[in-house]
């Protein structure tokens, strides 16, 4: 068998490459097309889009890789099983699960590439991608942020009207703390200015109100540098921020958020369960794949790789859906992230009752 699974290995991994690269040349050819006329309009330089294009391929690799897979697996099952390859195999003693063992060898070859990606690669391609939209084709954009609302800790909300990020100046700036629905102090200033040689907040024209038991603790002045637990770069983080942090780096802004009792703290640990789950799909897409195309049909392998297409289709649907439940505050967010995996991996189950034995 020896021969015979690395035979498996090198068909599958060859046929799941031409797959993707077939798939995100497509891809970016109709991406092209249809931003040519903002890329001439605003004169991008052709090196920035051949990077952009080159950042975006990457980030279309990992979103594609369920589709993928699925049609690599069932485009080499299904050309066995046609050729009576697997009869054979089957009828010369070997188990299905041991014919099963250089797909899973490859699928799991394929899913320890993906994990690399995701954690290590993928998040500065998608900080690529973030930084040429902004540069390029969201030209006209407000330089300035509006009524910015950030939690700076358990009991504690910042407030700016306005936020410049050029100069890291801030405008009518709050900060309050409310404990238990009461409000304990509030520190509210003019303009907010960073520090950069003491890296320090400077608060200009600012007030400090201090609720007691009996009346108020009232002081304000003209100037005051003080310490907060945000700084410029916390202004700058694009919407999606958590693609773009390494695994290392997402953990750690997801301690620094803890911390601070920050909100979305959730899209952080739901970003980190996603990139743990996902080379698990490769796996279980392959073990269905297998199943599905295992038995000879007198169509062909057609009807197989549209089901294949179909269901890689499900599962991203099913992926996206699960994962917008979490980030909306679901109790077991990560049982929502793995529900996916979770569910085809039963259904995997089921179809294995009807493999050729």
């Amino acid at each position: 068998m020896k021969i015979l699974d690395k035979l498996i290995i090198k068909e599958f991994l060859k046929t799941y490459f031409f797959v993707v690269v077939m798939l995100i040349l497509i891809v970016l050819v109709l991406d092209f097309t249809e931003k040519n006329d903002t890329y001439i309009r605003n004169s991008v330089p052709a090196g920035e889009i051949l990077r952009y294009m080159g950042n975006y391929g990457l980030y279309l690799n990992n979103l594609l890789t369920p589709i993928t897979v699925f049609i690599a697996v069932i485009f080499i099952t299904s050309k066995m099983a046609g050729r009576t390859e697997i009869v054979a195999i089957l009828s010369s003693g070997v188990s299905f699960v041991r014919m099963l063992r250089p797909f899973l060898l490859g699928a799991a070859m394929i899913g320890a590439v993906s994990f690399l990606m995701n954690g290590w690669i993928l998040p500065g391609a998608t900080a690529g991608v973030s930084r040429f939209k902004i540069a390029y084709l969201d030209k006209g954009r407000a330089s300035s942020d509006p009524n910015i609302h950030i939690k700076v800790g358990p009991d504690s909300y910042a407030f700016l009207t306005r936020y410049f990020k050029a100069n890291n100046t801030g405008y009518y700036f709050t900060l309050e703390e409310i404990k238990d629905g009461e409000l304990l102090a509030k520190l509210s200033a003019d303009r907010i200015q960073w520090d950069t040689a003491k890296n320090v907040w400077r608060l200009e024209n600012w007030k400090l109100r201090k609720l007691q038991e009996r009346g108020e603790d009232y002081t304000v002045g003209k100037e005051l540098d003080t310490v907060l637990s945000i700084s410029p770069e916390d202004f700058n983080l694009p919407e999606n921020h958590h693609e773009t942090l390494k695994l290392p780096e997402l953990s750690r802004q997801i301690k620094v958020l803890e911390e601070r009792g920050a909100d979305n703290v959730n899209f952080y640990r739901i970003e980190r369960y996603v990139r743990l789950m996902s080379p698990f799909a490769a796996l279980i897409l392959t073990f269905i794949g297998v199943i599905m195309s295992a038995r000879k049909t007198r169509g062909g392998s057609g009807f197989q790789i549209a089901m294949g297409f179909l269901l890689a289709f499900v599962y991203i649907l099913l992926f996206i859906l699960s994962r917008t439940f979490a980030e909306n505050g679901t109790q077991y967010p990560i049982l929502a992230v793995w529900l996916p995996n979770i569910l085809f991996a039963l259904t995997g189950l089921v179809l294995y009752k009807t493999v050729p034995r």
